[in-house]
């Protein structure tokens, strides 16, 4: 026992004094590492903070311009909180991991853990999940750079190869597209190789009419022009048209009719709607005008045309006696005399 008592104690004794030796590399230590994790944890609440208050200043501005003429134009309030929310997430999640996982590095590195084999075990793992999971990381790359590059938003109409329609929303993975039928359209990101926008910048509304090779030129550039000025002048056309309409001239001019080309520049995506006014008043000039629209009924006083080579006959070779046609049809004379043979069938 005295044995036992003398080993307790000196073991004792020198626990005391390896603490009382090291006491102060724990206490310096913990306090590194409670120092790195209160920097890390402020570090990540104020730049995310400031990416949200970011992201709440653009919706605001976006906001402040909806249902204005400038907000018809150039900003779409959903499009654009969808694009900021989109990014402010994407940037949060970066920060908040190069902040996060430098800490931790820090922490380990604190602690004296050879960081050499994790590191290399982390390069293997993401090595086999970015060949597993590369359809998924592709798609979500793309989205993130046809987010930030503004490539198309909520409301554009948009043709993206695979599929085309309304932009519906816009996901770092997937793109939602209202069909022209109402269909919806659920297109990954990494399947779009190419984008076709016709909602950014300005479109163009062009009308073709045809109307009869006897009509005067400078009456319908005439009834044009006015069609042009009064619809200029109106509501809501004043705002969706970006420029004059323009009577381009003759496109194409055939023996039964000619095509007279008009176009104009329209604000992004309304194209359709102007194209269609633009028939419909110019329909009417033209009926007010008494100008002939090719497939229209003919006038009172207008005689139906007459085709030249219907009284023409076609050329026979019958019609020359001394042509071996004629001559083979010509009847044969009957025999002369009451001797002569009869040829009978």
């Amino acid at each position: 026992m005295p044995r036992n008592t003398e080993e307790a104690t000196q073991s004792v004794n020198n626990a005391a004094g390896f603490i009382q030796d090291n006491w102060a590399d724990w206490l310096f230590l913990g306090l590194k590492i409670l120092l790195i994790i209160v920097i890390a944890a402020a570090l990540r609440s104020v730049v995310r903070k400031s990416l949200t208050k970011l992201i709440g200043r653009m919706n605001r501005g976006a906001e402040a311009v909806e249902g204005t003429a400038l907000g018809g134009l150039l900003v779409n309030a959903e499009r654009r909180r969808q694009r900021s929310e989109a990014i402010g997430s994407v940037l949060r999640s970066v920060a908040s991991f190069l902040i996060l996982g430098t800490a931790g590095l820090m922490v380990l590195g604190a602690l004296d853990i050879n960081l050499g084999p994790l590191l290399a075990s982390a390069g293997v793992a993401g090595v086999a999940i970015g060949f597993g999971a590369r359809n998924l990381v592709t798609d979500f790359l793309s989205g993130v750079f046809m987010i930030l590059e503004d490539q198309y938003g909520v409301g554009d109409k948009i043709d993206a190869g695979v599929a085309s329609g309304e932009v519906v929303e816009v996901g770092l993975r997937v793109t939602k597209l209202r069909g022209d039928n109402g269909e919806i359209w659920y297109v990954r990101n990494g399947e779009i190789k190419r984008i076709g926008n016709l909602s950014q910048g300005w479109s163009t509304a062009a009308v073709a009419v045809q109307v009869k090779p006897s009509e005067s030129m400078g009456r319908i550039r005439e009834a044009i022009q006015a069609v042009a000025e009064s619809m200029a002048k109106e509501t809501p056309w004043d705002e969706r048209l970006w420029g004059p309409v323009e009577v381009l001239g003759l496109d194409e001019v055939l023996l039964a009719s000619m095509t007279v080309k008009v176009s104009a520049k329209t604000m992004p995506g309304q194209q359709f709607s102007v194209e269609r006014e633009l028939r419909w008043r110019i329909k009417e000039a033209f009926d007010d005008a008494g100008i002939g629209i090719v497939g229209g009924l003919p006038a009172a006083d207008e005689e139906e045309a007459v085709d030249p080579s219907a009284a023409v006959a076609a050329p026979s070779a019958l019609a020359n006696p001394a042509s071996p046609q004629s001559m083979a049809t010509t009847p044969i004379p009957p025999p002369i005399g009451p001797g002569m043979p009869r040829i009978t069938k």
